[in-house]
C-alpha cells in the first residue's frame, strides 16, 4: 500500500448538509482526509474547494448513506483508515497511537477509540460498556475484544474492510456498525477496545428522538435479518411490537427493506453466532450503536 506522505491513517469523513459542522472539525484532522459529501444542497463541496484545498473532496451524486464512506476507503493511499462524522474529531496524537498498535497486531481489523462527548467529554456510554466487554482481552488482541463500535470511533484496517465488504445499503444509515463488525469477525478478524486511542464527539441535540428510535428498531431488524438466526429476528420483532408506536414505525419500514435483506443474508457462523447471543441482554442496552 502507497503511503500518502509518510502518513498511515486518512481520515473517511461523510456529510450531507452540514457544512456549518465541517468548517469547525475539517482543520482538526491530520492529513490526508478524504470528504464524501452525499450531495449537499447548502455549498459544501463549493465550500470544501475554496477553504480546504488539502482535503480530497469526492462528490457522491446522491445520498448513499453510510456506505458513502466506502468510497473514501477505496480511495485512500494508506494501510489504515479512521472514521469522523462532521461532528467529531481525532484527539492529537490518537491516530499516530491507533497506527502503532496496528502495525502491532496483524490481526486486528477494527480499534474501537475511547469516545468523549461534548464540551464536558462525558464518557460515551458504548465506549463504556466496550472497556467492560464481557468477551476479555485476547491473546493476540491490545485490548478487550467488542463485536461492534462507533463508527467516528473506529479506525481500520483498510484491507480488512474492503474484505468485509464495507457498509452496506440495506441498513443505510443509523446502526450500519453492527452487520460490519459481524462480517469482520466472520472473516476471522479481531476487532478490540483501546483506551488510549481518543476521539472527541460533538452531536447535536437530535430533534426527532422517536424517529430515530424507529430507524434504530427498523436497523437492528434488518440487521438480524442478514447475520443472525430466525430466532434472533422473531425476537427483535416482538420487542418492537411491545414498544409501542416507534418500534411499530420501525417494524413496517423494515417489512419494506425485507426483500434486499434477504437477497443479501449470509447468517454468521457458528462461533461468531455464539459471541454474539452473550452479548445480546447487553445489545439491547445499546452495547452497541
Amino acid at each position: 500500500m502507497t503511503r500518502t506522505n509518510g502518513a498511515r491513517v486518512t481520515v473517511v469523513v461523510a456529510s450531507k448538509d452540514r457544512v456549518r459542522a465541517l468548517a469547525r472539525t475539517l482543520p482538526l484532522h491530520p492529513r490526508p482526509v478524504i470528504l464524501i459529501d452525499n450531495a449537499s444542497a447548502d455549498g459544501t463541496a463549493g465550500f470544501v474547494r475554496r477553504h480546504f484545498t488539502d482535503v480530497r473532496l469526492i462528490e457522491a451524486g446522491a445520498n448513499l448513506g453510510a456506505p458513502a464512506r466506502n468510497l473514501g476507503v477505496q480511495a485512500a493511499e494508506t494501510p489504515y483508515v479512521a472514521f469522523a462524522d462532521d461532528d467529531s474529531w481525532w484527539a492529537p496524537g490518537a491516530l499516530e497511537r491507533a497506527a502503532d498498535v496496528l502495525d502491532a497486531h496483524p490481526r486486528l481489523a477494527l480499534l474501537s477509540a475511547r469516545v468523549l462527548v461534548g464540551p464536558e467529554e462525558r464518557l460515551d456510554a458504548v465506549s463504556a460498556r466496550m472497556r467492560d466487554s464481557p468477551l476479555g482481552v485476547e491473546a493476540d488482541l491490545p485490548g478487550p475484544s467488542v463485536m461492534g463500535f462507533l463508527a467516528c470511533g473506529a479506525v481500520v484496517r483498510r484491507d480488512a474492510f474492503l474484505e468485509a465488504g464495507g457498509f452496506d445499503d440495506v441498513v443505510f444509515f443509523f446502526g450500519e456498525e453492527e452487520r460490519l463488525a459481524v462480517d469482520l469477525a466472520g472473516h476471522g478478524w479481531g476487532l478490540a477496545y483501546v483506551d488510549d486511542v481518543v476521539a472527541h464527539h460533538h452531536p447535536s441535540p437530535s430533534g426527532d428522538r422517536r424517529g430515530r428510535r424507529a430507524l434504530a428498531t427498523r436497523n437492528g431488524l434488518l440487521t438480524a435479518v442478514l447475520r443472525r438466526p430466525w430466532r434472533v429476528v422473531a425476537r427483535r420483532s416482538f420487542a418492537a411490537l411491545r414498544s409501542g408506536p416507534e418500534g411499530w414505525k420501525g417494524l413496517c419500514a423494515a417489512v419494506r427493506r425485507l426483500p434486499a435483506a434477504l437477497a443479501e443474508r449470509r447468517p454468521a457462523p457458528p462461533a461468531v453466532e455464539e459471541r454474539l447471543a452473550g452479548l445480546d441482554p447487553a445489545r439491547s442496552r445499546r452495547y452497541v450503536s
